[in-house]
């Protein structure tokens, strides 16, 4: 196996398997072994092998020569450590020396520069690329090679390793366990019947090279790795070393620390203890006094109560109720004088429970019915003389409710709110029909049938009427639950506070508990040995609870709260004081009454949600009056700009609901999106019908155009797509033009058209004023488009004008003018769905697919009249061309007339269609014409062989083309005559 691997880049020192690095002799060199630390393992045999001469198993019987060695020198003078590898024959043969020498230049070799490879260079340019183009293409197979050794090494290394059984690699290999000894030495193979033989021997050898082959694989892979990591693993065992003595260290601190605690602890205890005993006697003697001064105090309550209630003052009494209970149960437990005084207070309670209900029921329904004439804010005027003003009133009912836990109050508010929103519809109906004579409310006696009877100025009148009593309605509710919300977020924001001072309260007792917890328990144990009294374990909880002495100051000053309660109560103006004295109270001794903060929030909640609630109500109220309208198809008759005020005023009061509620309601949305479905279709039709009746009695001639709609025009393009609010001044007084000018060309159109533009542009000026009927507009505008340019197709291309207006045929000029009309048609579509496209929202662009398809039609249809007008010629080609004879007179008749129509075609269509496509239009018809000339001359026989015939068709050709290139926009129009001749073959 030695011999196998000579050229290994690890060099082997013996057969023992151990791996030693060239050493090198010289002094500077010399340093002692290290032997390396405990954490490697030991050889599983369990024997110690010495690092240069340990003897190999296998090579006992035998004794090592010189020969015996099998490594080379190349293999000793690798040094696994060194970065740079031997990279040439020189140095894997005789060294690293080797490779540092440098060799002198020879004199007798000339010293070659560039220059001197210039004509090679030259020669070889074109081969060099050559071989560029196909290395590129082609890989190089040293690549290939480089590649392929360096997976090869890999995987040998990996295939030696893979050699060793899986049962050495185990992390619980141990050969003490019998299951692991027996399957690495199998002695059921020695254990013959007869001893020891021969066969046992040669077993025993092979197992044992086995084994030591095992083991040379491994230590080569381990001596590779510890090569590759022998630097980091030496650091951390230095870095070990060093966190011990620095750990030995702090022990030693730690130590110091600990006995100067224990002296700072014996000589400054026994003070405090002393102060503590009395401490603990004054406070007894306190706690008695404060006692007796609470029960006089408890004493005088329920009058006190009496005249608060006398005065409407529930929080200050449900205050000084919820301040004696918790008296009673806490500090006067057990006295008993006090015995019936804890259910008296609880029927006292309920009692200003029902109070506080109705008065908040009263006080919303005298707020909510109150005239939306006056101030929409919290009402400032008062219905009793001894009573605060109507906010402080307004929050000191809120105040009561939640602090008894009352959270449906905001249903009762719901309730009026509901009952009032309908009283002011009906009282805004009742204003409206006084100032009508028409309508004699004994006949009509229902609303519905009363708004129905009025004429849409009146009805319009009364709807905005009501808009505004109820943004006056929404503004008072909104500015009453402002009120409730300032409150119940008071309460929420001293709840907070509280919470937050608690949890610092405990985290500050929990740190002091930490460091204190041995000298409280000194206090016990000294106030049970003195037998302070029988309040000991009272003031001990005091001790450990220090708020609890800022209650009893506060419980010990009851009384005279009481009796500045009574004198503030029977004073004239005590209200302001009362309720901001009893708010204050609240806020601090009857948290624990107060709802949660959870509770808090829900209640802000439904706050909002019943602000939103009004919103809702309101529109609905809204819808009724709008539907009650709405019921006979009056809406559906209105006019565009009455319809569009409508709209206008609905989404304006939508729009400052939404500001003013922060709801986005969708009932009177809805209710009008309804109502503008309806006036949507009844425009739509109308408009429809106008332009069904105007194509059907058009005659299909030139119309000239207004001033008006070439003002119209000339908005448009300067990107004003709708009407105009006012005629301009001037545009009676200028004469109509023959021509449409838009955009610099001319286009000569019909009546129709013209009315056409002005019936899409009321289109787009509808989405303008009523942006929700955006998409159903433009459904119907494409329908609209379709249908004009069906119904222009039945007429002209179909001859359906001959019986529907009586014309006599269906000129050219009919087409042609047809034709551009149409034209001018595809030229607004682009601009009007670029207008609808900014009135749409994303998710709804896909309807514009619509005028893709327009616009494909027209062209279409376009295409289709040209291909008329072709066929139109062709035909009267081949009826012409079908009676040409070749002969004198030139030019023929047959060429004359051909001409003559020609002359007709383009005197038709010159003036109505532009130089472009009047320049297509013919290069069509001449192809034509050519096409049949060519049939003819086939027939006839005559060919180019420049006999007398040719020469007189040549004639006649040369008159076509010059009559041709003689009409206008013609004359550079390339005819191409030369093509009616057969080709030779």
């Amino acid at each position: 196996m030695a011999s196998s691997h000579s050229s290994s880049p690890v060099s082997r020192g013996g057969r023992d398997g151990i791996y030693h690095k060239e050493r090198d002799l010289s002094p500077h060199r010399c340093r002692p072994v290290r032997s390396l630390p405990d954490v490697c393992p030991k050889e599983p045999t369990g024997e110690g092998r010495g690092l240069c001469d340990g003897p190999s198993v296998v090579a006992e019987h035998d004794r090592w020569t010189v020969y015996s060695s099998k490594v080379n020198l190349p293999a000793a003078l690798n040094d696994p450590r060194l970065a740079k590898r031997e990279s040439d024959f020189f140095t894997k043969t005789w060294g690293l020396d080797f490779a540092e020498t440098e060799v002198m230049p020879s004199f007798y070799l000339p010293n070659i520069t560039r220059e001197h490879f210039g004509p090679y260079l030259q020669e070889m340019a074109q081969r060099e690329k050559i071989h560029e183009r196909c290395k590129a293409i082609c890989p190089n197979k040293d690549d290939v090679d480089a590649v392929s050794s360096i997976t090869t090494n890999h995987d040998k290394s990996r295939a030696e390793l893979e050699q060793v059984p899986k049962i050495f690699m185990k992390p619980d290999f141990a050969l003490d366990d019998p299951v692991t000894f027996n399957a690495v030495l199998p002695w059921s193979h020695f254990n013959s019947a007869g001893g020891k033989s021969s066969r046992d021997v040669a077993s025993s050898k092979l197992l044992q090279e086995k084994l030591s082959h095992y083991l040379d694989v491994v230590e080569v892979s381990i001596a590779r790795q510890i090569s590759l990591r022998s630097e980091a693993f030496f650091h951390a065992m230095s870095s070990q070393h060093e966190l011990q003595d620095r750990l030995q260290e702090t022990q030693q601190a730690v130590a110091v620390l600990r006995g100067r605690t224990a002296a700072i602890d014996r000589v400054m205890c026994q003070g405090p203890l002393r102060a503590v005993r009395t401490a603990l006697t004054r406070n007894n003697y306190v706690k008695l006094h404060n006692k007796l001064k609470l029960m006089a105090a408890v004493h005088q309550t329920q009058p006190t109560v009496q005249l608060l209630l006398s005065t409407s003052e529930f929080v200050g009494a449900l205050e000084l109720i919820s301040t004696t209970k918790e008296v009673l149960q806490q500090e006067l437990q057990g006295i008993h004088s006090f015995r019936h005084l804890g259910s008296q207070l609880c029927e006292l309670e309920k009692l200003i429970d029902k109070m506080m209900v109705e008065d908040f029921s009263m006080y919303a329904r005298s707020d909510l019915n109150r005239s939306l004439k006056d101030e929409p804010q919290v009402l400032e005027k008062v219905h009793r003389p001894s009573a605060a003003s109507q906010k402080e009133r307004l929050e000191s009912l809120v105040f009561g409710l939640l602090r008894q836990r009352k959270l449906d109050f905001l249903d009762i508010y719901s309730d009026e709110m509901i009952a009032a929103a309908k009283a002011i519809v009906s009282q805004c109906v009742a204003e409206s029909v006084l100032h009508i004579e028409e309508i004699d409310t004994e006949i009509v006696t229902k609303l519905a049938d009363q708004m129905r009877v009025m004429m849409f100025p009146q009805w319009f009148e009364l709807l905005k009427n009501v808009f505004e009593s109820f943004l006056l309605f929404l503004q008072r509710i909104k500015a009453t639950l402002i009120v409730i919300k300032n409150v119940v977020q008071e309460i929420l924001a001293s709840s907070q506070k509280n919470r937050l001072l608690e949890e610092a309260r405990l985290g500050a007792s929990g740190q002091e508990a930490f460091h204190g917890s041995s000298p409280l328990q000194g206090e016990a144990e000294l106030a049970y040995l003195t037998h302070e009294g029988l309040f000991i374990s009272d003031a001990l909880n005091e001790a450990q609870q220090p708020q609890q002495a800022v209650v009893l100051d506060q419980s010990s000053g009851a009384g005279s709260r009481v009796q500045q309660s009574r004198a503030e109560a029977a004073g004239s103006n005590s209200g302001t004081t009362e309720s901001s004295f009893c708010r204050e109270q609240g806020f601090t001794s009857g948290e624990n009454m107060m709802p949660t903060e959870l509770e808090l929030n829900r209640v802000i909640n439904n706050i909002q949600e019943l602000l939103h609630s009004a919103s809702d109500v309101s529109h609905d109220r809204c819808v009724k009056v709008l539907t009650a309208r709405a019921k006979d198809g009056s809406l559906e008759r209105l006019s565009s700009a009455e319809f569009v005020s409508l709209s206008q005023a609905v989404e304006g009061f939508v729009r400052d609901t939404e500001e003013l509620c922060g709801r986005r309601s969708v009932s009177l949305r809805g209710a009008l999106q309804s109502q503008a479905n309806r006036f949507v279709h009844r425009f739509h039709e109308e408009r429809k019908t106008k332009l069904s009746l105007l194509l059907d009695n058009e005659r299909w001639k030139q119309a000239e155009v207004p001033a008006e709609f070439q003002d119209l025009v000339n908005s448009i393009a300067d990107g004003r797509i709708t009407l105009p609010e006012r005629k301009i001044p001037g545009s009676e007084d200028r004469k109509p033009a023959e021509f449409l000018l838009v955009n610099g060309q001319k286009y000569a159109v019909v009546g129709t058209v013209l009315l056409l533009i002005r019936i899409f542009l009321e289109y787009c000026q509808c989405v303008n004023d009523i942006p929700s009927i955006c998409t159903d507009m433009l459904t119907r505008l494409s329908d609209l488009l379709k249908h004009f340019n069906s119904r222009s197709c039945q007429l002209v291309l179909g001859a359906g004008a001959l019986q529907v207006v009586g014309l006599k045929t269906i000129t050219t000029k009919n087409l042609a003018l047809a034709s551009r009309c149409l034209q001018l048609v595809v030229h607004y579509i682009p601009i009007i769905r670029a207008h609808f496209e900014t009135k749409l929202q994303p998710k709804q662009y896909s309807v514009l697919r619509h005028f893709d398809h327009i616009t494909k039609d027209y062209n279409d249809h376009i295409s289709e009249i040209s291909a008329k007008l072709v066929a139109i010629m062709d035909s009267l080609f081949e009826k012409v061309l079908s009676k040409y004879e070749v002969k004198a007179p030139m030019p023929s008749a047959c060429f004359r007339n051909v001409c003559k129509q020609m002359a007709k075609m383009h005197e038709a269509i010159s003036e109505l269609l532009p130089e472009e496509q009047t320049q297509m239009l013919f290069l069509r018809i001449n192809a034509g014409f050519k096409m049949h000339l060519k049939r003819q001359l086939a027939r006839l026989g005559v060919v180019n062989d420049g006999g007398p015939q040719h020469g007189l068709v040549v004639v006649d050709v040369a008159f076509y083309t010059e009559n041709v290139q003689a009409l206008k926009s013609l004359e550079r129009l390339d005819l191409n005559m030369a093509e009616i001749w057969e080709q030779k073959r």
